[in-house]
């Protein structure tokens, strides 16, 4: 059996960084860590071969090699699966989708097409597909019936499946599932409110097939909320520690977590320990009465501001999530949002709309009230530029016309240097070893090669001489070089990240104002049926950027 496994193309995001992938001679962000973790479940005796197609478009070799075809996509990747299903049934293929676009939304036009759903979480679902597949079955729904797997049976994600080379960051996955109970958020629908963790060891095996695989650098751990189960991140961490000291620390980690973490602080110091560097917050607004409304309590027992300062002095780079357009929220919310991000220097602030995903409390809600909109077809669903999926209680014009404001406002590049300059400057000291040898990361960073060269010309060229910006530009690097060196691969990493974001923010004004277009030539009715779009909430960071990141089912 010859298996062609395909990641779908996604549209460009806020977390697609092209522009900047594309000077450090990157293809793309993260690997699908949910197809190869579903190829680890699928037989040894099959032969397996995966096209992500963010590099590469599946060849007229790859579908005459291939006996099957599985695919595994989120919303984000709806448009482009469409493509690849009808793609792989034009070369008389049978087709298998799963992911969390299908087990959300099982009977959209999308999938009608596929011959096999396969629902759930992969751990579950997939034996019994393969058993029909190997019964000679021709079609049929896989589903794990609302169960969770436990985690520990989950093999070892096949990486030797990707082209490594194409990717900025690896992708390893230690629990699912989140205890919170925010009322936009569908990952306690597809993972359950009780976190479920692998053992240290089994981490920590996937740390070892990386780095014999050669890889060194960034490893996102794609986990949701990471510090959801702490007893078990307890256990997790002093073997990580252990493992890093023992390999002269080849990686440096980055993941999300609840803002509650700012309150433990022997956790913060165990996972700079570690050399954790950046976390996602699902910060999602600073006004308290949208916090309550969205059930977002977690957020609520601390101030905003000292909590990312907690998280910051302790030696984590702070990224973070905001929404617009919840319910009873007053005018201004965006300047608020641009007012907290400014005070808090938080550098990688990512802006965008709530959307009702199916399944989700909000999804109900709205549902039972009658709000529920229509999806356009004429614009990409799952990115952050895409507005409301329902009526919301302020005016959407004012929401798009905020939401294009913010983001302006945000990545103007005085605006964006300066926030990116304070972030290193206050950032604690990680306690890591590297942090006490200044001129350390020179010899530790294998991928500065000729391509991540030839990028930092450029942006010295674009930054430091062409744009008003320049002698911002030279002081703060300047600055960076001579009190905190350690950071300079960081601080020009954020820099490079400007030149992605100055090409979304015209997307986001171009996109935006298509829509309310749209809305003002006659607003959508509200839809009893399905209506399929993503929030930008945390969930987005390694959404829009790489896929299905933990099973069949997908992360997410």
């Amino acid at each position: 059996m010859h298996v062609l496994l395909v990641h779908p193309r996604s549209p460009k995001t806020f977390w697609s960084f092209d522009a900047a992938l594309a000077l450090v001679g990157r293809r793309v962000l993260l690997p699908p860590l949910g197809l190869i973790t579903v190829a680890a479940l699928l037989p040894a005796h099959w032969h397996l071969r995966l096209v992500d197609t963010q590099i590469r478009e599946v060849s007229e070799e790859d579908w005459r090699w291939a006996d099957l075809v599985i695919i595994s996509a989120m919303i984000v990747h709806k448009r482009d699966l469409a493509r690849q299903v009808a793609l792989a049934k034009r070369h008389g293929l049978p087709v298998a989708v799963g992911g969390p676009f299908a087990t959300s939304t099982p009977g959209a036009p999308e999938l009608v097409a596929a011959d096999f759903l396969i629902l759930g979480e992969g751990e579950i679902s997939i034996p019994p597909f393969v058993e029909a597949i190997e019964a000679g079955r021709s079609f049929g729904v896989f589903t794990a019936d609302g169960q969770k797997p436990d985690v520990r049976t989950s093999p070892l994600p096949r990486f030797d499946l990707l082209q490594m080379e194409a990717y900025e960051m690896m992708a390893v996955q230690f629990s699912r599932g989140c205890p919170f109970q925010c009322e936009f958020c569908d990952i306690i629908v597809l993972y359950g409110r009780t976190p479920r963790t692998k053992t240290p060891p089994q981490l920590i095996a996937e740390l070892e097939a990386l780095n014999r695989l050669g890889w060194r650098g960034d490893v996102f751990l794609v986990d949701d909320n990471f510090i959801g189960n702490r007893r078990n991140v307890r256990l997790l961490l002093p073997a990580l520690l252990e493992w890093q000291r023992r390999h002269d620390f080849p990686f440096a980690f980055t993941t999300e977590a609840s803002l509650d973490l700012a309150a433990d602080e022997p956790l913060m110091n165990a996972m700079t320990a570690c050399r954790f560097r950046r976390v996602f917050l699902g910060i999602e607004t600073p006004d308290e009465h949208s916090l309550a409304g969205a059930g977002k309590h977690q957020n609520m027992r601390s101030p905003l501001v000292e909590s990312v300062g907690t998280i910051r002095a302790h030696g984590l780079q702070v990224m973070a999530g905001f929404i617009l357009g919840f319910d009873g929220e007053s005018p201004g919310a965006g300047e608020r949002i641009v007012e907290f991000v400014t005070r808090t220097g938080i550098p990688l602030a990512m802006v965008g709309v709530l959307q009702a995903l199916p399944g989700t409390a909000l999804w109900q809600r709205l549902q039972r009230e009658g709000r529920l909109l229509q999806a356009d077809e004429r614009f990409d669903e799952g990115v952050q530029t895409h507005l409301l999926n329902f009526v919301p209680t302020r005016p959407i014009e004012d929401i798009g016309a905020e939401f294009i404001a913010a983001f302006r406002q945000l990545y103007e590049p005085h605006v964006y240097l300066e926030r990116a300059y304070r972030t290193c400057l206050g950032l604690g000291a990680p306690s890591w070893p590297q942090h006490r040898r200044p001129l350390a990361f020179l010899r530790r960073r294998p991928r500065w090669r000729p391509a991540r060269l030839r990028g930092l010309l450029i942006l010295c060229w674009r930054q430091g001489v062409r744009r008003p910006t320049r002698w911002r530009f030279w002081h703060h690097l300047a600055a960076i070089a001579l009190r905190r060196p350690a950071l300079l691969p960081d601080y020009l990493w954020m820099l490079l990240l400007e030149e992605h974001f100055l090409e979304y923010a015209g997307l986001v004004q171009q996109q935006v104002t298509a829509q309310l277009a749209c809305v003002r030539e006659g607003q959508p009715q509200p839809a009893s049926g399905r209506c399929v779009a993503s929030p930008a909430t945390t969930s987005d960071a390694s959404e829009a950027a790489s896929d299905d990141l933990v099973s069949t089912a997908g992360s997410r």
